[in-house]
């Protein structure tokens, strides 16, 4: 693979130690989370009072603490059987309208307490029809849910806007049918298509059919790649494939080189990536536990941060992590001594990536992002 020099780019400057920001502070922050999992964030309590209703009879754990220690245990045990059974619980109490109102209605309530401004949450509707629902009836119930939820957050004093993105399992072969849905519910509550599922063994090129749809129809798309599997994952993500946006893209890190001087190296790839401001959905605690990084310091977030990559900060499954949006930047402070500054930075980057009309998107930075962040640093000044 051919490459060029770079040289290695700082970060933008800090306003100084001071506004390292509290975890209160981070709590409260505007947020943007574009890659998050509907059924990899429900309460474990939630789950246990569904299982009923949805004739379920296969939980683990009855008691809801127990319950999502499992959960979590399960996707740390660096076994992918275990990981993937986890779904299989929360999928399986997702099989009615009523349980799918209430799941995403709780969702939008949860992600608007942990300070997420907007969202865009993604799931299969083709998991959820085992209760007789058809795929119109899976989404016009989920899109219901994230209204009731967004009206809770509004009169508890919290702020959210929350997009679905229908997702394609891309080991099965019904991609077509699911773009086709996704750009029959878009402007009412849809806002973009996703793929997901292993990467090794099916390649998005699978579903070629769907995405030249999609790209007919000037429709927005996503694909979960650079993951599980390396750079030829991305690169037929991007090149045969025509995706907006990068689901993970970690291992875009394969395709840099840092020199022991500190001299950085894209590869053409990496470059392209880079030039072209391709978002990246990274999850620092989901990579960490499908081994993409070994910890939170080598995590090639910091890197891609420093050369102004199009990164972002996401959750991904907040249940099956025991994470939330501001855990996630949590750790990034601890990490890398980020600032306000530096959270604001990521923010607007996924803003400015949502699959929602620019005119909105500025709407959203302009009107919410930058004054929260305003406030958040002007306490300093009365300390």
């Amino acid at each position: 693979m051919q490459s060029h020099d770079s040289t290695t780019t700082s970060s933008a400057p800090a306003e100084g130690p001071r506004t390292k920001p509290t975890p209160e502070q981070v709590r409260r922050a505007p947020k943007v989370l574009l890659h998050d999992h509907l059924d990899g964030g429900l309460r474990p309590a939630t789950i246990v009072e569904l299982a009923p209703a949805n004739g379920y009879q296969a939980l683990p754990e009855t008691d809801p603490e127990r319950l999502g220690e499992w959960f979590r245990e399960a996707a740390d045990s660096g076994s992918l059987e275990r990981y993937l059974e986890t779904f299989s619980h929360t999928c399986g109490v997702m099989q009615t309208r009523e349980s799918l109102v209430r799941v995403a209605a709780e969702c939008a309530e949860d992600l608007a307490a942990d300070g997420v401004v907007y969202a865009e949450v993604r799931y299969a509707p083709e998991q959820h029809l085992n209760g007789g629902l058809t795929l119109e009836e899976v989404v016009e119930a989920v899109n219901e849910g994230f209204r009731e939820g967004e009206r809770t957050a509004r009169a508890r004093g919290h702020r959210i806007r929350v997009g679905a993105l229908l997702t394609a399992m891309r080991h099965a072969a019904r991609s077509l049918e699911i773009a086709e849905l996704a750009n029959r519910y878009r402007d009412v509550g849809v806002v973009g298509f996703d793929i997901a599922g292993a990467e090794a063994g099916f390649p998005p090129t699978r579903h070629l059919d769907a995405f030249e749809y999609l790209k007919r129809e000037n429709n927005h798309f996503t694909i979960h790649a650079g993951e599980g599997f390396g750079l030829p994952s991305i690169w037929q993500a991007l090149q045969w494939c025509g995706a907006d946006r990068l689901g993970h893209g970690v291992r875009i890190i394969d395709d840099i080189k840092v020199a022991e001087d500190g001299g950085v190296t894209l590869g053409r790839l990496a470059a392209y990536v880079r030039d072209k401001r391709v978002p990246l959905e990274l999850c620092p605690t989901s990579n960490l536990q499908t081994g993409a990084a070994s910890s939170y310091a080598d995590h090639p977030i910091g890197l891609l941060r420093r050369l102004h990559f199009r990164a972002t900060v996401n959750t991904d499954n907040r249940l099956m992590s025991g994470t939330s949006m501001s855990a996630e930047f949590e750790h990034l402070v601890r990490t890398f001594h980020y600032t306000l500054d530096d959270m604001q930075w990521f923010t607007v980057n996924a803003m400015k990536s949502a699959f929602i009309p620019f005119d909105e998107r500025l709407a959203m930075i302009n009107d919410v992002i930058k004054p929260g962040y305003a406030e958040l640093k002007a306490e300093w000044l009365f300390r």
